[in-house]
């Protein structure tokens, strides 16, 4: 891909600018790709001092929002990226300075009609957050409800938009330059990144999400879910109702009592545990500034723009997993992992099998009520990533949350124990899967599904069979991984051709030393006679030095 094809070449060279400033110039000059950077010099692309972790977050920082937020994704995928750059991914805020009150009013009222005037008795114009894609402000409905606003940052859109066609561009360099190196689609990492972000762009699909959430702690008076007010929210403008509560990042645990700890860090775990186990609907980003802690113990959450979905069959499977690693029974891992949807190579079984053998080979022994649950999802996580195995995209998002509950809970209390709260609920789903009523509504769920599959097999059948009459079948062969072999045979040859005339020069110019009788002499010999020597000698130089390079790489 040529630096013509990039829409924003000053955005573009702004960037790479930064990766050098921050130690990665040496990725542009071992790959060829110093014409993204031309007023760069070849000293200033070295890597400073510090672990690549902290150098890869500054450098993210300073790019901007999106890149911010890329960031954050990344966090998100330990089957990408090395765990010392996922500790400091994870470490990145998508805090920007706030825009102008005024912006916030002119959005309001173009979204909703009305004036800010006539649509709240009061609006305050210093928001109490600021994010990329936009800030919140409070403010005070006509019938007295306090609520916060939540606005999009004007030309957010379009922003968005430049920079996912930029990081398109560096996908393909990257698919392009390091097509044998790397084990993972660049460009589809980005597709996944600018659905999540299109999607953060549209406020009603947070509504939604945390409507949902309300419905499902309706009844349970231990969790607050804000209301969401409809008439006052669009795609760009969300209003939600304020909880008064203070951010768990803010609570002082100093001043707590253990008990007062623990409880709090129970309250949080089962809240959790209820979405996993029982609602199959759960808060991707259980991060503290998320989780409210009101005056009398409850918890509140905030932010449901990132939520995951775990089907029956998945929590099913997820049960089934940890009771076979519990239970030492690891030959049964591989068939548990299909069932979770991971693409599992059947030439890597036994590997995969004495991977697992070794690595949980400390629970041996152990009882039921010293498992720590959430080591054991993330030992088996760790061991799926090590192995390069994909993971499907909700189970990812699982990880993160279970991840960052665990950062919390063991903060809180040190010696907290999750499976003592984890425990009722497996087994409460257990019991609700394996009810007469759920095992009639998924028999008559498959039996509608097989009389689908029977009644629509002569019509498939008769469409193959037509197909082969017409002579519409074909057969595509894809091969793989021969562009570098088809790469390496054409050096090899043109290395050949050179050498053979190479060979060529030298022996003709011998046979024209020896048997010259005329014509110009130098030192004795054959002026043509020198002059083949030294063109040979230039070309030798040059054989030698392509193949003492070719070694290094």
């Amino acid at each position: 891909m040529r630096l013509s094809s990039v829409r924003n070449v000053d955005r573009m060279r702004r960037i790479t600018e930064i990766a050098v400033k921050h130690g990665f110039g040496y990725f542009f000059e071992r790959h060829n790709l110093r014409n993204l950077m031309p007023r760069v010099r070849r000293g200033a692309a070295r890597r400073p001092v510090g672990s690549r972790g902290e150098h890869i977050r500054n450098m993210l920082e300073e790019m901007g929002p999106t890149f911010i937020k890329f960031g954050q994704l990344l966090s998100t995928r330990p089957d990408l990226v090395p765990a010392d750059i996922l500790v400091e991914l994870r470490k990145l805020q998508d805090e920007v300075r706030a825009f102008p009150v005024e912006q916030a009013h002119e959005t309001i009222e173009s979204e909703l009609k009305l004036t800010v005037k006539r649509l709240f008795v009061s609006f305050d114009d210093k928001p109490i957050a600021a994010a990329s894609i936009g800030q919140v402000h409070r403010a005070v409905l006509p019938n007295g409800d306090p609520v916060i606003v939540k606005v999009q940052r004007s030309g957010a859109e379009a922003l968005v938009k430049s920079d996912i066609d930029l990081l398109y561009q560096f996908a393909h360099l990257l698919s392009d330059h390091l097509r044998q190196e790397i084990l993972v689609d660049p460009v589809g990492v980005v597709d996944q990144f600018a659905r999540s972000i299109r999607a953060e762009l549209d406020y009603r699909i947070e509504a939604r999400n945390a409507e949902r959430f309300a419905q499902l702690f309706d009844l349970d008076h231990s969790v607050v879910i804000p209301k969401v007010y409809w008439q006052y929210s669009t795609t760009r403008v969300l209003t939600l109702q304020y909880l008064e509560g203070t951010q768990l990042v803010d609570v002082d645990t100093g001043a707590m009592t253990m008990a007062e700890r623990k409880a709090l860090a129970a309250v949080i775990t089962e809240c959790w545990l209820k979405q996993i186990f029982i609602h199959g609907f759960f808060h991707g980003d259980p991060h503290p500034a998320n989780i409210l802690v009101m005056e009398d113990g409850t918890i509140g959450l905030v932010d449901f723009g990132m939520a995951g979905v775990l089907t029956d069959n998945d929590r099913q499977s997820i049960i089934n997993l940890f009771v076979d690693v519990t239970n030492q029974k690891l030959e049964n891992i591989p068939r548990r992992l299909a069932a979770l949807g991971v693409e599992f190579p059947r030439q890597m079984e036994t590997e995969f099998v004495g991977e697992l053998r070794d690595l949980f080979a400390k629970y041996y022994g152990v009882s039921l009520s010293e498992l720590e649950p959430v080591s054991v999802f993330r030992d088996i996580f760790a061991a799926i990533f090590r192995l390069k195995l994909k993971l499907p995209t909700q189970y990812l998002l699982l990880d993160k949350a279970v991840a960052t509950l665990e950062g919390i809970t063991s903060q809180l209390y040190p010696s907290f124990n999750v499976l003592e709260f984890a425990q009722p609920y497996a087994r409460e789903f257990i019991s609700s899967r394996y009810s007469p009523r759920s095992l009639a509504s998924r028999g008559g769920r498959e039996v509608q599904n097989l009389v689908g599959v029977l009644m629509d097999y002569p019509y498939q059948l008769h469409d193959a069979l037509d197909q082969v009459r017409k002579g519409d079948v074909k057969i595509n062969f894809v091969h793989r991984n021969l562009e570098d072999m088809t790469r390496r045979l054409t050096i090899l040859t043109n290395r050949l051709v050179v050498a053979i005339v190479l060979a060529s020069l030298i022996l003709g110019s011998s046979i024209i030393g020896l048997f010259a009788q005329g014509g110009p002499r130098l030192l004795g010999i054959s002026l043509f006679a020198l002059l083949g020597f030294m063109i040979s000698g230039f070309f030798g130089l040059w054989l030698v030095g392509g193949i003492m390079r070719s070694g290094r790489h």
